[in-house]
């Protein structure tokens, strides 16, 4: 079986934890700020963890990571 490429666009945008979990940042964070709330775009900062029900498409793009 040969190698399977990645993803170079989700490699940029995914990365693994040393349990096996794939982390991400949250979207809706770059632009039109005014109307969102402090808190909302406070917790838009922090990290987010894939659901599992995407887990298995996204291991598929970065296999290696």
């Amino acid at each position: 079986m040969p190698k399977i490429k990645t993803n170079r666009g989700a490699a940029k945008r995914f990365k693994t934890t040393g349990t096996g979990k794939i982390v991400r940042n949250k979207a809706f964070s770059n632009h039109i700020l005014t109307k969102k709330s402090t808190k909302r775009k406070r917790n838009l900062r922090k990290s987010g963890i894939v659901d599992s029900a995407n887990k298995k498409s996204i291991s598929r793009l970065i296999p290696y990571l």
